[in-house]
């Protein structure tokens, strides 16, 4: 079959409204069964789409025959794309699965378990065996309950979100059309399932028709080197991740087989992205090799609203950007941003970001109090990040609301102050905390980790903040570490940072 052909069908069968989590791979498989779908390093399973869809279909004869239709189940398989299929599968019985990220403490998966009212849970992949395949999904409709997704809990218990269907599936199905198969595409990738980026991304890749080569565990030589050798084509991570492929070497590699470098989940530095759109490549012309640099794309979005709602694409030649705007909203969402009162605005000025569109959670589970704090009575979520308003309703992304300082009547934005700092040369990574202060209500401090050989001399460093800085945005107080805290998704958890400063004498 045609490729282009392959991908008209591929496109007609996804994009039908009843499509839900339990029949993406069964309909997938009715396209190219035979097209390999993901590879996993250190000896994990090799499977093609019609692998997958027959493994999905039988661990769902399993669920079904352990619970009722609607049952939440807690996927707990370590990280890998078993976890997603088993995630799938649970959907297939009519469940909802409701995944854990490996590196949650035990008890944070013990009140997911609780929390949930979990009627089974799934530790390791032999648990979903023993039973006939179910052959046919249990029918659901596509705005029902699909998945919950429960947060960190870096500010508290974690939170199980509502998503439906329709919000795990809306903005995937963009990539059912693409005629994958007219050049070699691989995408290398390293991110936690039970997080929703990586779901989204290993979903999306395989409704594209893209093979993946997924390494459970993070490790930045084994990335380079993945990419390296298997001639990759697209690389996805978040910043903290690119920070360390630099690192470890990345720029003395040979990366120009990447046509495109992704990045979500945190704000990306520009001059991070710039630096890996010219390790990649355009094309690989005959005689010529390698010619251009690669693009990059940026994803904006969070766990409440089932993934991307935004996209920035830098094409190759044209620089990242400072202070770019957050990108286009993706189709079908709606952006504003509005004062402490709920009012939208002027151009310029800065408030909170809301959204509104299909992928908006459908609440917290069992947490009503949560849902309202979360919606709008007219159905637009609160995001919790700070935006500027720009022209032509363009959103600039300042900081997450939370991260603002309040420092003597001034507002300080740590994302702002973050990317200045790490332009010094020994700077290889910053966090800005705020510490509290007598006088002035909150100071900036900075906690940076430094490169290789460095020291730091934080009145050397502070003078150099204040040549580049307002005053009242220096940090007054420095601190180096050799590893920051971070979630499974590579973010600092800075609550954490704030008790490495003792108090001033």
């Amino acid at each position: 079959m045609p490729t282009v052909t392959r991908a008209i069908r591929r496109a007609g069968l996804l994009l039908k409204r009843d499509t839900t989590l339990g029949v993406v791979l069964e309909r997938l498989a009715e396209v190219r069964p035979d097209r390999t779908m993901v590879t996993e390093s250190d000896g994990g399973p090799h499977l093609t789409v019609g692998d997958a869809a027959a493994l999905v279909d039988r661990w769902a004869g399993s669920v079904a025959a352990a619970v009722d239709p609607g049952a939440v189940v807690v996927v707990a398989l370590p990280n890998g794309y078993e976890q997603l299929l088993a995630c799938l599968a649970v959907s297939r019985a009519g469940a909802v699965p409701a995944p854990v990220n490996p590196q949650m403490r035990a008890e944070e998966i013990d009140h997911v378990v609780a929390d949930s009212d979990a009627a089974l849970v799934v530790r390791e992949s032999a648990d979903l065996r023993g039973a006939a395949p179910l052959g046919a999904a249990v029918a659901v409709p596509a705005d029902a309950v699909a998945a919950l997704f429960y947060t960190s809990g870096t500010t508290g218990t974690p939170k199980g979100v509502e998503l439906t269907h329709r919000s795990l599936l809306g903005q995937l199905m963009a990539g059912v059309a693409l005629p994958s198969g007219l050049r070699r595409d691989e995408a290398v990738m390293s991110l936690p399932i039970a997080h929703i980026m990586g779901f989204a991304a290993t979903l999306g890749l395989a409704c594209a028709g893209i093979p993946v080569y997924f390494l459970p565990s993070f490790h930045p030589v084994a990335v380079l080197d993945a990419i390296e050798s298997r001639r990759a084509s697209l690389f996805i991570g978040v910043p903290a991740m690119y920070r360390m492929l630099l690192e470890a070497g990345a720029g003395d590699r040979d990366l120009r087989s990447v046509r495109l470098w992704l990045s979500g989940a945190d704000a990306m530095p520009p001059d991070l992205a710039d630096r890996f759109k010219k390790m990649g490549a355009t094309a690989e012309l005959p005689l010529l090799g390698a010619v251009g640099e690669a693009a990059f794309a940026e994803g904006y979005g969070m766990v409440e609203t089932g993934g991307g709602v935004a996209a920035r694409l830098s094409p190759p030649m044209v620089g990242f950007g400072r202070g770019a705007s957050m990108g286009v909203a993706l189709p079908g969402y709606r952006f504003k941003v509005v004062d402490d009162d709920g009012a939208e605005v002027r151009l310029g000025s800065v408030g909170e970001l809301l959204v509104r569109g299909p992928g908006v959670l459908r609440g917290y589970h069992g947490d009503a109090g949560a849902t309202a704090g979360a919606l709008t009575e007219d159905g637009w979520l609160r995001t919790g990040d700070l935006a500027r308003l720009g022209a032509l309703g363009t959103v600039f992304f300042v900081g997450r609301k939370k991260d603002v300082i309040k420092h003597g009547g001034y507002s300080v934005y740590a994302v702002e102050l973050e990317h200045v700092i790490e332009q010094h040369p020994d700077v290889a990574e910053a966090v800005v905390v705020a510490l509290p202060d007598d006088r002035k209500g909150e100071v900036p401090a900075a906690v940076v980790r430094l490169r290789d050989g460095a020291t730091l001399d934080a009145p050397a460093m502070r003078a150099w903040a204040d040549e580049r800085l307002s005053e009242y945005k220096v940090p007054v107080r420095w601190v180096a570490v050799d590893e920051l805290p971070r979630t499974g998704t590579r973010k600092v958890q800075r609550a954490d940072l704030v008790d490495l400063f003792e108090p001033p004498s």
